[in-house]
């Protein structure tokens, strides 16, 4: 009998030689398979030791406002074994109960709350992603929500990864006008969408421990007035409704330019701001022109901090800002153009991080676009006014007859040195501070940290500023806003904030 393996080429002619033929061609092919069904990665086991990875133990979402989607969060899911591992089933140990919208794989386990059959190759991984939608809890108060998600094993070995989010109850404001005369007491935040506006006459009152919570670009427009009436302890807080995070390190309550600002218009007058903690906006507070008859704003035991325009901007206006800290803006700290203004005991510190072309700690002017605006009075007393220049004060003041009123009485200044001895009383100049070992600029205070941005403008032990204050104007304000006495000791400290020891483990 003979035949013709034409794809092989080979002329067999007895049954028995066929089969040798055949095998000595196909050698190295099956040789090839057999080595490729060798790889590790193409087998499984069910070796109970054999389990997977996470790269997180705990899916943490912080405070998520009920009703309202979360961002969403990552976690992977490593196989570190050298064969791979079948996953029989994944699902949420609430099941349906469950707040918590998980993908894994690209697999929704919506809306059964579970899902089959996932293969990890060895040395492999897959990725999971959760959000979360809150109901509401109905209570002021946070309340934490936990859940879990399960993976079983074709091992039959359980493993477990803990979501956790803080639920808040919330009222929602969408182009919200107050009409009439409205006090807002402390309990769950309000989150404002397309502005909060304030009407002519019309006087809104924040009691301690309101939270504003302001969405992208939302503003708080004031025709009437503002009462704020925060304390140390509880602060009335002004912020960006995002409470979750830019990255791991980083919230975006400590990014700049969440959400607008605070403006009051020219008929806004009588506003007093008091324990307030407005940060994280594009600007701060910006007080339109108008007349210096009347007080526009009175801010106190505030402070303003990481605004990605101006801190506190006024045009011809009469206000009083003490004990005040107005740090970190893309803008200038404080931008003074006309009007009466006195500034006692506060902390200009001009150290924003997220741009090198940052305006001044302190801008003073009489004019503007070609516009006269009268400065009457500009005062800074026992002040701090500091930065990351050499030179953080600017002006811009058409002073031919000299009779422009602007003192500064025993600050700390990050400015080139004045002959005027006027103007410039007790001074101390951080630009003759040239040593890089002398405790001046950023190194005045307490905590500075660059990479978690995070900040505590209250003074540390090395601090110039300590004791250069003049008693005449501490006694005006006898403790800083923490309640610390600064007329106890050697001298008041210059800022708002009087130093006390404090334990190196805060800093942590």
């Amino acid at each position: 009998m003979r035949f013709v393996l034409s794809s092989l080429g080979v002329v067999v002619r007895k049954p028995f030689q066929c089969l040798l033929h055949c095998w000595v061609v196909l050698l190295p092919v099956l040789g090839g398979m057999t080595l490729l069904a060798c790889d590790d990665s193409d087998r499984f086991t069910v070796n109970r030791g054999a389990v997977l990875r996470f790269s997180s133990d705990t899916i943490r979402f912080d405070t998520v406002l009920t009703t309202i989607p979360s961002s969403t969060r990552m976690l992977t899911v490593y196989n570190r074994n050298k064969n791979g591992l079948r996953i029989q089933r994944v699902w949420m140990e609430r099941m349906k109960d469950s707040p918590y919208q998980v993908n894994v794989d690209g697999i929704s386990l919506s809306p059964a709350q579970e899902a089959y059959d996932f293969e990890v190759r060895g040395g492999d991984s897959l990725m999971v992603f959760v959000k979360v939608l809150l109901p509401e809890t109905g209570q002021d108060e946070p309340l934490v929500n936990n859940d879990r998600l399960m993976i079983q094993l074709e091992s039959g070995v359980v493993q477990s990864v803990v979501l956790t989010a803080t639920a808040q109850d919330s009222y929602m404001w969408r182009g919200k006008i107050i009409h009439s005369d409205t006090t807002l007491c402390s309990g769950r935040p309000f989150v404002i969408y397309d502005s909060l506006v304030v009407a002519p006459d019309i006087t809104l009152t924040l009691e301690r421990g309101v939270q504003l919570y302001f969405h992208d670009k939302a503003n708080l427009l004031v025709y009437g007035r503002l009462d704020v009436r925060g304390v140390r302890d509880s602060m009335v807080v002004f912020r960006g409704d995002r409470t979750d995070r830019l990255f791991d390190y980083l919230p975006y309550d400590n990014t700049p330019s969440r959400w607008g600002g605070i403006r009051l218009f020219a008929e806004s007058t009588g506003n007093r701001f008091c324990g307030a903690d407005i940060h994280s906006a594009t600007f701060g507070i910006a007080c339109d022109s108008s007349s210096v008859d009347e007080e526009k704003l009175r801010l106190e035991n505030s402070v303003l901090h990481n605004i990605g325009g101006d801190g506190l901007s006024v045009l011809g206006n009469r206000i009083r800002v003490t004990n005040t800290q107005i740090s970190n803006t893309l803008g200038h700290c404080v931008s003074v153009v006309g009007g009466d203004v006195e500034f006692l005991h506060c902390t200009l510190a001009q150290f924003y991080p997220w741009e090198a072309l940052r305006g001044k700690a302190l801008y003073l002017a009489n004019q503007r676009f070609n516009m006269s605006y009268p400065l009457y009075k500009a005062h800074f007393l026992n002040c701090i006014i500091t930065g990351y220049s050499d030179d953080v004060i600017q002006g811009s003041i058409d002073d031919e007859e000299d009779n422009v009123d602007y003192l500064f009485d025993h600050c700390l200044l990050n400015t080139v040195k004045s002959d005027d001895m006027r103007r410039f009383v007790g001074i101390v100049y951080e630009a003759d501070e040239k040593d890089k070992d002398t405790c001046a600029r950023e190194k005045n205070f307490f905590l500075f940290d660059t990479k978690n941005f995070l900040y505590d403008f209250r003074l540390d032990s090395c601090s110039v500023a300590r004791n250069i204050g003049d008693m005449k104007w501490a006694l005006q304000l006898p403790d800083d806003p923490y309640g610390v006495s600064r007329v106890s000791d050697e001298g008041p400290d210059a800022g708002c904030y009087e130093y006390v020891p404090r334990k190196i483990e805060e800093k942590q």
